[in-house]
């Protein structure tokens, strides 16, 4: 059984990542907040035997095997690092931390002390984008030459905050939201980006300057282009992703959410019907996945090179989105 370290009293661990552990048969040892009684009240409503304010002290606890991180973006760095150097596996919200250089050392760090780095980019483990990639590799569509991603929600009042007026947290939709269309991206089309435009907005609900709503396209190496529309302020629309080929279409709708929902069409010279998939929760199906590759017998469902890519992506977005240019996405993975 892997014994988890919570690094960050947060709303996701509590809604999600916390059960998905326990589910695929892991415990939560500890979680660690710098407010003494924040930690101890999200222990106690959680059933979490320890809770502590010292990063070194959840690190250097010999009944943790590995911690989930999902404290605000800027601190990402340093305490994979510290829970690195303790020898344990590290599961990390994205994005990984807020420059390239930053995730990079996270992610060469866990290959030289050998141990487990996963992201949590969670959409990749939804049945429907599964279905999706699997139905673009069986040739369905044909040859894929286009997306659309639309990612524009409603961010609700308890996840505001940091997100909306902490720029230094890495605080902003781009950061939030498009870095899991690219990663959704490259999964289900099985390539990589290769360069991006954007052009971002404030529309009422960021501070400091931060962005709430973006929309700008990728093409990738193959010379597929998708199109993506993130944003916090939308409180009506649906979310979708579509791949369209030179055979056929995939349709999916209300697929970019935490919940294994939605549905997926594919239209092509046959007719048009609705492709079955698995409704298991996607973040049981990443924890099981990550106890796997600890194990050695798999391996993340998104590694660290995976979180490296949709960084790279996210921050080629921004800086497209200031410059009004095509700026190449350029990761410089870890050799």
């Amino acid at each position: 059984m892997t014994k988890w370290g919570l690094i960050g009293a947060s709303t996701i661990a509590k809604e999600w990542v916390i059960g998905a552990i326990r589910a695929t048969g892991g415990e939560v040892v500890s979680v660690m907040s710098g407010n003494a009684e924040r930690a101890k009240t999200y222990a106690e409503a959680n059933g979490i035997p320890k809770s502590l304010t010292s990063l070194d002290a959840l690190v250097n606890d010999p009944d943790i095997d590995a911690v989930y991180i999902s404290t605000t973006n800027q601190l990402h760095r340093d305490q994979a690092l510290a829970a690195i150097a303790a020898g344990k596996h590290v599961y990390c919200e994205k994005p990984l931390a807020l420059d390239l250089a930053d995730a990079r050392a996270m992610v060469e760090a866990a290959r030289a002390k050998g141990v487990q780095f996963g992201t949590n980019h969670h959409l990749r483990n939804a049945g429907s984008h599964g279905a999706m990639r699997d139905a673009i590799v069986s040739g369905a569509i044909g040859k894929p030459l286009a997306a659309r991603v639309f990612h524009a929600v409603y961010l609700p009042p308890h996840l505001q905050g940091w997100r909306l007026d902490k720029p230094d947290a890495g605080g902003g939709v781009i950061l939030d939201i498009t870095v899991h269309d690219a990663d959704t991206l490259r999964f289900v089309l099985g390539e990589d980006p290769t360069e991006v435009i954007a052009m971002s907005q404030s529309a009422g609900m960021s501070q400091s300057g931060l962005e709430d709503g973006v929309m700008g396209v990728m093409r990738f190496r193959s010379g597929v282009i998708a199109q993506f529309h993130d944003a916090f302020t939308t409180r009506y629309a649906e979310t979708g992703f579509e791949v369209h080929g030179s055979e056929g279409s995939l349709i999916g709708r209300n697929v970019m959410t935490q919940k294994p929902v939605g549905s997926v069409t594919l239209r092509n010279a046959e007719g048009e019907r609705e492709l079955a998939f698995s409704d298991r929760n996607l973040y049981e199906t990443a924890l099981e996945r990550f106890h796997a590759a600890i194990a050695g017998t798999g391996k993340a469902a998104a590694s660290g090179e995976d979180g490296i890519w949709s960084l790279a992506t996210g921050l080629a977005v921004a800086e497209a989105a200031r410059s009004g240019g095509t700026v190449r996405i350029e990761p410089g993975l870890p050799a």
